[in-house]
């Protein structure tokens, strides 16, 4: 006889599997209207019921009453009594939210971000998850362009674009396959390199193109990262990693976005860079010919300095030092030359004592 169920089980297996198929949205969503206050619509209930729910329904209209007054110091006081006791009811959620509403109001960005960063934590499933996030991300936002906190006795800080990259990097945690997320990192990156801070906001950079490559957003990192590299030269005296580094992502561009609306500037860009790194081997091409006497590399260097930008003034300098070079290297070749064919040793330095 094959196995079966209680009727009592099958009853309640069924009730399970139909409750799993319902819509998400029967969640209920707390509604406000002037006229007839709080109302739950969209759902099963608020998670209450009744003297608690009761209580609940009139503090919120009497925060929501004070909050359309201007009275914030009373609706905050209100709303925060309906987080602490009702925290499982939908009505806690939209104490929150109104709760950032008037922080953000107030000027007060991070206690605002702070608000809508319990909804997040709190209420994952909320029907105003992609708001949030837009609230979050325009907070960082604000903070990032300047935007002064307002603190105690509403008397504005100072600027905090620190906090702005750590909000950013909230944003990009809380929803990182929503479209804020290449936004918040592109706000990491632009964050840093105000903070003076290059080396972060190429990680940041290169953290957005490998990520999302896809995103309308990745030409622009790419161009970003080379010109964060670029901030970097010091010039042809100095270590040339960077300016290798931004001749790659300058040429990825230039291969990758042909027809993008910044092409003149990233070509600009490669060729400013491939004339510091033309002109640094020709500065180590110098050092040899002057100060070793060591023909045959400074040849090796000027021949480098034609290769990295052949079209380019640069090139023409070398070319015409290594006219030099070559004259130098003939007449040391010469038959009966003592030296032929070896590099002049390099001239002594004579120092005075008194």
């Amino acid at each position: 006889m094959p196995f079966a169920l209680p009727l009592h089980r099958c009853t309640l297996l069924f009730a399970v599997i139909m409750l799993l198929l319902l819509p998400a949205r029967l969640a209920a969503d707390a509604v406000w209207t002037p006229e007839g206050g709080w109302k739950i619509e969209g759902g099963l209930s608020s998670g209450l019921a009744g003297e608690s729910a009761s209580d609940a329904l009139t503090l919120m209209n009497k925060a929501r009453a004070l909050e359309e007054n201007k009275h914030y110091f009373f609706a905050l006081r209100d709303y925060k009594k309906v987080t602490k006791r009702y925290d499982h009811s939908i009505y806690a959620q939209e104490a929150f939210y109104h709760t950032a509403l008037i922080r953000l109001a107030q000027h007060k960005y991070v206690k605002a971000f702070a608000a809508f960063q319990e909804i997040v934590v709190r209420y994952p499933n909320t029907s105003r998850f992609n708001e949030v996030i837009g609230q979050q991300y325009r907070i960082a936002c604000d903070l990032l362009n300047g935007a002064r906190n307002h603190g105690l006795w509403f008397v504005p800080g100072l600027r905090n674009r620190e906090a702005s990259v750590k909000f950013f990097e909230t944003v990009l945690g809380n929803a990182p396959y929503s479209e804020y997320a290449p936004l918040a990192l592109m706000g990491v990156a632009r964050a840093h390199l105000i903070l003076h801070e290059p080396e972060e906001s190429i990680d940041a950079l290169d953290r957005m193109i490998n990520t999302y490559p896809k995103s309308l957003l990745a030409s622009d990192a790419y161009l970003k990262s080379a010109q964060a590299y670029a901030s970097m030269v010091a010039g042809a005296n100095y270590d040339q990693s960077s300016t290798k580094e931004a001749i790659t992502y300058f040429e990825d561009f230039v291969i990758l976005y042909p027809g993008d609306s910044h092409i003149a500037v990233a070509e600009k860009g490669l060729a400013d860079m491939k004339d510091v790194l033309a002109q640094s081997k020709i500065e180590i091409g110098d050092y040899y010919l002057k100060y070793r006497q060591n023909y045959k590399a400074a040849k090796v260097f000027y021949n480098e300095a034609i290769t990295d930008y052949p079209e380019s003034p640069v090139a023409a300098r070398a070319r015409a030092k290594l006219t030099k070079v070559d004259a130098i290297l003939a007449e040391q070749t010469k038959p009966g030359t003592p030296s032929a064919g070896k590099p002049t040793p390099p001239k002594k330095k004579w120092f005075w004592f008194f």
